[in-house]
């Protein structure tokens, strides 16, 4: 019999979010069946007006944040409303006759995905490409980071096979490293100076293996999804777990602007991953929900004696933490309803 209750679903919204009632979708199901596919994120909506709010409809406290629990296609969500505030329940799928709802028991974890077929917090194959390759570098990252130097020919560009030469390069036999090409360097938009910089864009150009090291380590180039060049820069490859992150509320109040956007698109979409540039030096982190909002712009005037006006600062997107570092994040849009732009801010969810 399979695995039961552990890690899933963490973290208590704050301040006023505490306080308010929790609002129920209009149409929110009695009982709810987890069919294959099926994401936290979903089936919280499918219940709450405010997914990121799921903790708190499971009455969970702050010792038991990080206790949520797995939920499988096949095990059964019920609404009840008997109390003075809603609540949900798991009905589990193989439950026997000694077996009722599924309770919750304090434990402390971050647990990867399971290989059973656990419902994702968010949908996995939109982030795996950013759970181990570079996005955004710091710059002390960018800094140190060792670069190819040449090959052994004239060649200046190489491709998957071809033998490659580093400097700068510290490790063993078999190591593997991503190669970058540095890309825009990123200010922070909230610095007054405008000089303060939080890290470099880079692009993916593809994996290497160390086959010998020494001051000029020999490198082989595993796969290129660029040809990578003299001057990329590398970066050790991590083997990060996709972990059931739970969404919820940041610890504190979060107030923070987009930085980037995957691929540099001009208008950021559903299920874009974009950065931001605040981390866990402000309260960030895995499975923090922020809005994002539409940045205020001048209305142009008619004449000189109108007024200044502005336009509204519209809800854009939900923002879903899945990558941390201390100055900015990675963050996923969700429920997008107007696109996302580079400059607009993000805010903890209302």
């Amino acid at each position: 019999m399979r695995k039961t209750i552990i890690s899933l679903l963490l973290a208590l919204g704050v301040g006023a979010a505490q306080a308010d009632t929790l609002a129920l979708q209009g149409n929110a199901p009695e009982r709810y069946v987890v069919v294959k596919g099926d994401t936290l994120w979903g089936i919280s909506g499918h219940f709450l007006k405010q997914p990121w709010r799921w903790p708190e409809i499971w009455q969970l406290n702050r010792d038991e944040i990080k206790n949520p629990h797995w939920i499988y296609p096949g095990d059964v969500v019920v609404l009840d409303r008997s109390g003075d505030t809603p609540r949900l329940k798991l009905l589990k799928s193989d439950k026997v006759a000694n077996r009722g709802v599924a309770r919750l028991s304090p434990r402390v974890r971050s647990t990867p995905i399971d290989e059973n077929g656990a419902a994702p917090s968010i949908p996995y194959a939109a982030i795996e490409p950013f759970l181990n390759k570079p996005l955004v570098i710091d710059p002390a990252s960018f800094k140190a980071a060792p670069r190819v130097a040449a090959g052994p020919d004239s060649r200046v560009f190489f491709a998957a096979g071809d033998r490659i030469y580093a400097v700068d390069l510290e490790g063993e036999a078999g190591d593997t490293w991503q190669a970058f090409r540095p890309g825009q360097k990123l200010v922070d938009p909230d610095d007054p100076d405008g000089k303060r910089v939080i890290g470099y864009q880079v692009d993916y150009l593809g994996d290497v293996r160390m086959e010998k090291s020494g001051d000029v380590a020999t490198l082989r180039v595993v796969s290129a999804r660029e040809e990578i060049g003299v001057g990329s820069r590398l970066i050790r490859a991590t083997d990060a777990p996709f972990i059931n992150y739970a969404p919820h509320a940041p610890a504190q109040q979060v107030n923070g602007r987009v930085i980037s956007a995957y691929g540099g698109v001009a208008e950021a979409g559903q299920y874009t991953t974009i950065v931001i540039n605040r981390g866990s030096e402000a309260g960030v982190d895995i499975g923090t929900v922020l809005n994002s909002y539409k940045r205020e712009r001048a209305i142009k005037k008619e004449s000189g004696k109108e007024p200044t006006r502005y336009t509204p600062a519209e809800k854009s997107s939900n923002v879903f933490v899945y990558r941390v570092f201390p100055k900015f994040s990675y963050g996923l849009l969700l429920d997008s309803t107007l696109p996302v732009n580079v400059g607009d801010d993000v805010k903890s969810p209302s």
